[in-house]
């Protein structure tokens, strides 16, 4: 099942289990799908910042692009768990002889790299998630303006939560190549989330 299928409670203790999976990658990317969800609800409301037809279509657009970001999130939720599921099976692997203990290595390495992949993708998500969002705060309802204020900081939370997913893997990567790029469009991904939240945060109004 996925973790979308779930109900609340359920994944709720799924996180609380001892297991290690679902854990803090799955939670982010969740984390960043309900602060899209929110952006989508400001952007669906009836009456816009000065009730203009521009603004209406605007936000129209805003909404549907969040739609896809909001599935690609919950897809990575899934992502996610299976991919350190995989690095949890690779470290099981037999170790017995040089030949198991090659193919052990290779088979972690592997299955690290997935597991950077998913933070990785869940943080680009995010910082598009936050691209679209200075519209649904500089031209939504200011009725809603602490929906897009929650909405803001679960997906900083989120990008900040996948960053450091990344960047925890990366210290067991052999590959420097990998490593240093994956680092990088970390860091880039980073900047542009806190550069859209910053902006989205300069047009948000309070309602008066």
């Amino acid at each position: 099942m996925r973790f979308a299928d779930h109900s609340v409670l359920t994944f709720l203790d799924a996180i609380a289990s001892p297991d290690p999976t679902p854990g803090g990658g799955t939670a982010a990317a969740v984390g960043g799908a309900i602060g899209v969800s929110l952006l989508m609800m400001v952007g669906g409301l009836g009456k816009t910042r000065r009730n203009t037809d521009a603004e209406r279509v605007r936000l129209n657009e805003t909404r549907a692009s969040l739609v896809n970001v909001r599935d690609r999130l919950l897809t990575l939720a899934d992502t996610d768990t299976a991919a350190y599921n995989t690095v949890t099976a690779a470290y099981r692997l037999p170790k017995g002889s040089d030949e198991e203990k090659a193919a052990r290595r290779e088979a972690i390495q592997r299955a690290m790299q997935a597991a950077t992949d998913a933070p990785l993708e869940t943080l680009r998500a995010v910082a598009e998630a936050m691209a679209h969002a200075r519209a649904v705060a500089e031209l939504g309802n200011p009725s809603a303006a602490s929906d897009v204020r929650v909405a803001l900081e679960l997906l900083e939370a989120a990008g900040a939560g996948a960053s450091a997913n990344v960047e925890i893997n990366l210290t067991a990567l052999q590959d420097d190549a990998f490593r240093k790029a994956a680092a990088s469009t970390t860091i880039e991904l980073s900047n542009q989330l806190t550069e859209h939240s910053a902006a989205a945060r300069a047009t948000l109004t309070p309602a008066r």
